[in-house]
């Protein structure tokens, strides 16, 4: 698809305001999905678009909503009460980053008529109400699951009415419509569409079309257009990325992290590196910056509530940090300077692959991307290419120090040394390790691709050893490891002799230490366990489980069937032949009369039938 400039849109031409702010963000070329989808929305139809992730697709509804509003208010000024325009994005740093360039537009003089207002979770929704209620915004950027709530809240104590506020609504916008599917907000952003005028136009915008998707385009848009684009026909990632893989030992993982991050050929730019569980983004957030001295290392995940947002200000504003984080920040976060996306795992399905490494080579910039396998895990390149169309290349050897096998077995020894003193000088570091290691157990078995990423190929010895444990945990995925790969600390440690930084938890511990010492019971341990199965186990058993309940419904219906054919065998069996020659004999002769072989009198006479006096 051609490329064209924004100022060549001249049908309907883009208005002067709104054409300035581009020009101020450098865009003077349009993108492929821009050039596709802001002609169409500005001919008033609705357009269901698929584009990569950081094909800009944000500015392909901005605009176009921008010009909308701007027609309308020239016919018929906004009211203080009348929502024009609806933004609904799965996440709050996805809706706060739209919020943000949307409010560079609305600071221009000739646009501040169009104020916004964003609504996500975080604070109370009482604050929301009274905002929307002060400052009466044509613009809402929203997340579904508080918006829903805000359409729901009519009461009289309330007062707000937001269904009558969007009576006039003019465009609504689904943001990373297969993000919100995945998340769960089906029901949301059905109940959502009840409130909205019919008559409006509607953009949804997606980096992958699935089945759930295509419901929801025949849900809530009129007769669309559907825009497909890619910036490369053969591949589901930017056209400027570099994917790259690095086979490591399951006990070296941790150290090949750490030496990638030092390497000189990384720390010129932003790297994110995503992590498969919040526990585990929790640990190595705690323990990263004690090894990794020479850059920031912060730490985000679905869990934390206020300080998401200053997280990732934090990670703009530095210009080396590295951001650990889970899927939460898998769509939307545009950050022009990361440099590096890097995978500790392979995700837990194929297109989240192809979203996490779209957070780098963004807008025609260039990236890269790392993903760390196992050996046993080989088979995902091949996977990955077959799935997504995604080719991985062996990262070159540049990007990490070449040693010999003795200078990296010491310097694996130095990893985990540092590893298990911070355990031991804190047991809230310990706690925190524990409960990464086993979610990451749990997450492994929940892998789309399990055909090939089995949890009975890992080392979980050599798993636990790159955690830096300074002891197996109790499951029962290691009851019976016989294996060597784990390497404990070298001096005995006894886990329950370690205290805490944290003086509450600490007070809290050396209280239940003095009832034990009493007792000889931990407080509010169970005395009778119930016996545990490993993960995969119980998701046999329930798979078996739901395969036998199939097959008892499937007898059920088969017995009910069986009846039903007897019955209606019964009732067949309740007219004797001779009934039946007779009703066949009746037709036969109703048809002679009809061709009028036969009077009615001899009719009436075969039939019986006899005239009333």
């Amino acid at each position: 698809m051609s490329r064209k400039k924004w100022s060549s849109l001249d049908k309907p031409p883009i208005s002067e305001p709104v054409l300035s702010v581009i020009q101020g963000f450098g865009f003077d070329v349009m993108t492929p999905v821009q050039t596709a989808a802001i002609p169409l929305l500005l001919a008033r139809k609705d357009v269901s678009a698929e584009a990569v992730t950081g094909s800009g697709k944000t500015l392909a509804f901005l605009v176009p909503l921008l010009e909308i509003l701007q027609r309308r208010h020239k016919e018929t000024p906004w009211g203080a009460k009348e929502v024009g325009a609806l933004i609904i994005s799965p996440t709050r740093e996805l809706a706060r980053q739209i919020s943000d360039v949307l409010g560079q537009f609305l600071a221009h003089e000739e646009l501040d008529y169009l104020n916004q207002q964003l609504i996500v979770g975080g604070n109370s929704i009482e604050e929301d109400i009274a905002m929307l209620k002060r400052d009466s915004p044509c613009i809402l950027v929203s997340t579904p699951g508080r918006l829903e709530d805000l359409f729901q809240r009519k009461g009289a104590a309330d007062d707000l009415n937001l269904a009558a506020r969007v009576k006039s609504l003019e465009f609504l916008v689904l943001d990373e419509a297969d993000r919100l599917l995945d998340l769960g907000f089906k029901t949301s952003i059905n109940n959502i569409l009840g409130y909205l005028p019919r008559q409006r136009r509607t953009g949804l915008f997606s980096a992958t079309q699935t089945t759930e998707v295509t419901d929801l385009i025949r849900a809530g848009l009129r007769n669309p257009v559907l825009v497909s684009v890619k910036e490369k026909a053969s591949v589901n990632t930017p056209a400027k990325l570099q994917n790259f893989y690095k086979i490591v030992e399951p006990q070296e993982k941790f150290l090949t992290l750490l030496q990638f991050l030092r390497s000189p050929a990384t720390s010129s730019g932003k790297v994110m590196v995503f992590f498969p569980t919040c526990a585990c983004v929790e640990y190595w957030a705690e323990t990263l910056p004690r090894l990794l001295t020479n850059r920031p290392v912060l730490g985000i995940h679905g869990k934390m509530k206020n300080k998401r947002a200053s997280v990732v200000e934090k990670f703009r504003s530095e210009s080396q940090a590295v951001l650990l984080c889970t899927d939460v920040l898998a769509r939307g976060l545009d950050v022009p300077e990361i440099e590096w996306v890097v995978q500790w795992d392979p995700p837990p399905n194929a297109s989240s692959f192809v979203h996490r490494v779209g957070r780098t080579a963004r807008q025609g910039n260039e990236g890269n991307a790392l993903v760390l396998l196992l050996p046993s895990e080989d088979a995902y390149v091949n996977f990955l290419k077959l799935n997504q169309k995604v080719e991985l290349s062996e990262l070159p050897q540049d990007y990490l120090e070449t040693v010999d096998q003795d200078k990296e077995r010491k310097l694996l020894d130095n990893t985990l040394e540092q590893l298990h003193r911070l355990q031991i000088a804190d047991k809230g570091v310990y706690d925190k390790g524990m409960r990464a290691f086993v979610s990451n157990v749990r997450a492994y078995t929940k892998h789309e691709c399990s055909a090939i990423l089995r949890l009975k190929d890992l080392d979980l010895g050599k798993m636990a050893t790159t955690y830096g444990l300074i002891q197996l945990p109790r499951m029962p995925e290691l009851k019976n490891y016989k294996g060597d790969g784990y390497i404990p600390p070298k001096c005995e440690v006894d886990p329950n002799k370690l205290s805490y930084k944290n003086s509450q938890k600490e007070q809290v511990r050396q209280q239940k230490l003095q009832e034990y010492e009493q007792t000889g019971s931990w407080p509010g341990q169970k005395l009778h366990k119930k016996r545990t199965e490993s993960w995969d186990q119980t998701k046999k058993a329930k798979l078996d489980a739901k395969s036998k309940k199939e097959l008892r419904k499937a007898k059920k219906q088969r017995k009910k069937d069986a009846q039903a054919e007897q019955v209606t065998r019964k009732r067949k069996q309740q007219f004797s032949q001779e009934d039946l020659d007779e009703l066949a004999s009746d037709i036969r002769l109703f048809k002679r009369l009809k061709k009028k072989k036969i009077t009615e009198d001899d009719y009436d006479k075969a039939m019986g039938i006899e005239e009333d006096n």
